[in-house]
């Protein structure tokens, strides 16, 4: 009994603390932006939960708040020097900033659905833009099929268009993941941000699979995200892997990426196929994925 209200009290405390900055009903979703002391964060705000999209400290921006993000740069322990980077979903913009401070000459596209998301960003979010970073409101899918029409090419892809409990049915397909796959560069890596369990997971990761062959699992024990890279021809070495992570160490330590940690937490599908070979592949024809979620 205790227990429960000092958990009442906890909620109620944060509920008092939280001040909303902004709100407002976008064409997809209520969007809300709110204040917890120095964290500000983007919210949807859907019927059934409010999930954080994106969150910075106002006090110290450059410091990665969620731990998906800090994850996502296990990619570059499996791909250097990254010059076309491609995201899909932009959140807050939090990824791309860093990656512009990271890689000030590589070019940067992001595209998102929702142009209330990108005004956001914009105006709550320090979200950078400039002429090597570039903003797309569209759909993901439709993006990617008219980039293969112009053989355009990107050698690092982030599919990040993940609200917490839900990723578009259309994004998660053998033929979404194909249309990936023809616009990565040689040498490159695509990066997702999905679920590390439900009953989508074992669909997801044989779709992927039926795509890239072994890819790379990176998650933390206990935690509902993992990073799925995809894309990767040839595993480096330990000796190479040891190499990037001294360089990449005290670059990334700004924005609290522990990426030695980080590089324990990557598993190769290789010697790990967690799921029944016979398991079904989601297809435009058959993607149940709002229903697999649970």
């Amino acid at each position: 009994m205790l227990k429960y209200l000092l958990l009442v009290v906890s909620v109620f405390s944060t509920a008092a603390l939280s001040n909303v900055i902004h709100e407002e009903r976008s064409l997809y979703r209520n969007i809300i932006v709110d204040e917890t002391r120095d964290l500000r964060c983007l919210k949807f705000n859907t019927k059934s939960s409010q999930t954080s999209q994106s969150c910075m400290y106002k006090n110290d921006p450059d410091k990665l708040v969620f731990n998906y993000t800090k994850l996502t740069f296990a990619s570059l322990l499996v791909t250097e020097n990254p010059k076309n980077v491609l995201i899909i979903g932009l959140g807050g913009g939090t990824l791309s900033n860093v990656i512009h401070e990271l890689y000030p000459a590589a070019k940067i596209h992001n595209v998102e659905i929702d142009p209330a998301v990108l005004k956001v960003a914009r105006d709550y979010f320090n979200f950078i833009e400039s002429d090597n970073v570039t903003s797309s409101v569209q759909d993901g899918r439709i993006f990617i099929k008219r980039a293969a029409i112009k053989k355009q090419k990107y050698d690092w892809i982030i599919l990040d268009a993940f609200n917490g409990d839900y990723i578009p049915e259309h994004l998660l397909t053998k033929e979404f993941f194909e249309e990936v796959k023809s616009v990565l560069a040689e040498g490159g890596v695509i990066a997702a941000n999905t679920f590390s369990s439900s009953k989508l997971y074992v669909h997801e990761s044989a779709t992927y699979h039926s795509v890239f062959g072994d890819f790379i699992n990176v998650s933390r024990p206990n935690r509902s995200n993992r990073i799925i890279l995809a894309g990767v021809k040839t595993m480096p070495t330990q000796a190479q892997l040891n190499k990037r992570i001294k360089a990449l160490a005290p670059r990334l330590k700004k924005y609290d990426v522990d990426i030695k940690a980080i590089s324990t937490y990557m598993q190769s599908t290789k010697n790990n196929q967690n799921w029944p070979a016979n398991t079904k592949i989601l297809t435009d024809q058959y993607s149940p994925a709002n229903l697999l979620n649970f």
